[in-house]
C-alpha cells in the first residue's frame, strides 16, 4: 500500500472497500463551518499507468477553493498500482464516490444539489464516462451519482485509443465505453479547458462541439500553446495554475456556487 502524503492538514474518510481496499476522500473543510455550502470532488489524472499519479495532484486547488467556502475533496480512486486494475474499476469509483458525498451531505455541511465533480486527463475520462454510462456500476444504490457541474481539464475521450494503447484485453468492448461514440446530451452545465498543444486537443474539440450540437451545456475555454498537464501546480512559474482556478472560480460563481 503506497502512503499518500498531502502539504495541508485535512479530514481522511473511506467511501468504500474493495477487496480490502480502502478508498478515501481527502477533505479539505473551510475554515467556518457551515451548512448547504458546495462541494467539489477533483479526480486527479495519470491513473492508468503502473506508476500513477496520486490525488495530491489537485491539493493546491481543494485548498484554495477551500478557502473560499468550499468543502473540497480529493478522490482516491481504483488505479494503475492496483493489481488487475482497468478503467470500468475507476469508472464505478467516481459514481461511489459521489453516492457517499451526497448520502453525508448533512456530516459534510453541504448541499447534495450543489455536487462538483472536476477531472483531469484519465480523472476527466472516468468523469465523463460515470455519466454517460449507467451500465458501468459496481453497486446496488439508487442514490444520483451525475455531478451538478462538471469541469474537466482535457481528457482522451476515446476509449479505443486508451485501451488500445494501455489495456488490450479490452479492446473488444472498448467502442461501447467511449465518450466519442456515444454522443448525447446527458452531461450537466460543463466547463472544459485544454492547450491547443495538448496531443488530445483535436479530439477534445471535436467531442465538445458534437456534444453541444445535441444540447449539452459546454464552456470549451483553450490556452495557446499550453501543453497536457499545463496547469498543474510548480509549472510554467504557475501562471496557468492560477489561470484555470481563476476560471474555475468564474464559472462556479456565476453558476451560483461561490
Amino acid at each position: 500500500m503506497r502512503a499518500i502524503e498531502f502539504d495541508y492538514p485535512l479530514i481522511q474518510k473511506t467511501y468504500k472497500v474493495v477487496n480490502r481496499r480502502n478508498l478515501s476522500l481527502y477533505i479539505f473543510n473551510p475554515e467556518d463551518y457551515g451548512a448547504n455550502r458546495s462541494v467539489i470532488l477533483f479526480f486527479n489524472g495519470g491513473s492508468f499507468k503502473k506508476g500513477p499519479l496520486t490525488p495530491t495532484q489537485f491539493q493546491h486547488q481543494a485548498k484554495y477553493f477551500s478557502t473560499l467556502g468550499l468543502v473540497t475533496i480529493c478522490v482516491d480512486y481504483r488505479n494503475g498500482h492496483d493489481e488487475k486494475f482497468t478503467p470500468v474499476q475507476a469508472i464505478c469509483d467516481v459514481k461511489s464516490a459521489v453516492r457517499w458525498v451526497r448520502e453525508n451531505s448533512e456530516e459534510l455541511g453541504v448541499d447534495p444539489s450543489k455536487v462538483i465533480v472536476c477531472g483531469a486527463s484519465a480523472g476527466g475520462y472516468i468523469a465523463v464516462s460515470s455519466i454517460m454510462f449507467s451500465e458501468l456500476d459496481d453497486e446496488d444504490n439508487t442514490t444520483d451519482h451525475v455531478p451538478n457541474i462538471l469541469i474537466v481539464y482535457a481528457a482522451v475521450m476515446d476509449a479505443t485509443d486508451i485501451m488500445t494503447r494501455l489495456f488490450p484485453e479490452l479492446v473488444e468492448i472498448s467502442e461501447s465505453m467511449s465518450p466519442i461514440h456515444h454522443i448525447k446530451p446527458c452531461l450537466p452545465p460543463t466547463l472544459w479547458m485544454c492547450g491547443t498543444a495538448d496531443d488530445d486537443y483535436d479530439q477534445n474539440k471535436e467531442f465538445t462541439d458534437r456534444m453541444r450540437e445535441m444540447g449539452s451545456d459546454i464552456q470549451f475555454t483553450t490556452y495557446e500553446g499550453m501543453e497536457h498537464g499545463f496547469f498543474n501546480y510548480g509549472r510554467h512559474d504557475n501562471i496557468y495554475f492560477e489561470r484555470t482556478i481563476r476560471e474555475m472560480e468564474s464559472y462556479l460563481r456565476n453558476a451560483g456556487y461561490l
